[in-house]
């Protein structure tokens, strides 16, 4: 996502028009709108002055993410299903799983906790261990071949922290972010951030949850594709 993208999103999340939000920064809402559309750039002291109201960094902000691979590829990783079709059901699962309080199904090891959904020859699979600290796995399959794997291990920093708002960000995942949740979504006091290295076929990635500033939760996750040798 690139910086004018980036802008749009975290101004809408504040629930703020280009107009306010140029009341704010005392600039002029033709300025706001040529930032947005990528015409052109705020100076340093805008940067800081958005980080500060967005509470992001300027890192974040003049930092382009790393690009999945083309979702138009044709590439299927030795697996005999393209990239676009697995991020579509992961995403598709995602929201009907965990993140959606759906399709929990018995333990497969001990005082674990998991989630099946299959949609035609696709599988996905989640299970994890753990409360306020966790660790877990989840993991796509296509006609019973692996194709997607991720791990996970995050913990609650504080009696603050809300399920549900995590749940609810999880949710909002899209093709563009399709790990965990969005780089930035925001609920009430609830800030959820999440930054990525990497594209789907390998990355590493940080998640964390604020409340009124205060860090409540934070997760560190992996994956990739699993790419075949033969």
């Amino acid at each position: 996502m690139i910086f004018s993208e980036k802008l749009a999103v975290l101004r809408k999340n504040k629930g703020l028009t280009q107009e306010a939000l140029a009341e704010k920064l005392n600039v002029s809402r033709q300025a706001v709108a040529k930032w947005e559309s990528g015409q052109a750039y705020p100076d340093i002291s805008n940067l800081i002055q958005i980080s500060n109201l967005m509470n992001v960094t300027v890192d974040y902000l003049v930092r382009d993410g790393e690009c999945i691979k083309s979702l138009a590829s044709d590439a299927d990783a030795g697996t005999g299903a393209n990239i676009e079709e697995i991020i579509q059901f992961r995403l598709e699962a995602n929201v009907n799983t965990y993140a959606a309080f759906m399709n929990e199904v018995e333990s497969t090891r001990l005082d674990s906790h998991d989630f099946h959904y299959q949609n035609g020859d696709y599988v996905y699979h989640d299970t994890y261990v753990g409360g306020e600290q966790f660790a877990g796995e989840e993991a796509v399959w296509k006609s019973g071949k692996a194709l997607y794997a991720m791990n996970y291990l995050g913990r609650v920093l504080s009696k603050d922290f809300s399920g549900n708002f995590l749940k609810d960000a999880l949710r909002h995942a899209d093709c563009k972010m399709p790990y965990r949740g969005p780089e930035h979504y925001e609920d009430g006091e609830f800030i959820y951030k999440c930054s990525v290295n990497g594209d789907f076929s390998w990355f590493q990635g940080y998640e964390e949850i604020f409340f009124h500033d205060k860090k409540v939760y934070e997760c560190y996750f992996h994956g990739g594709l699993m790419v075949s040798n033969s």
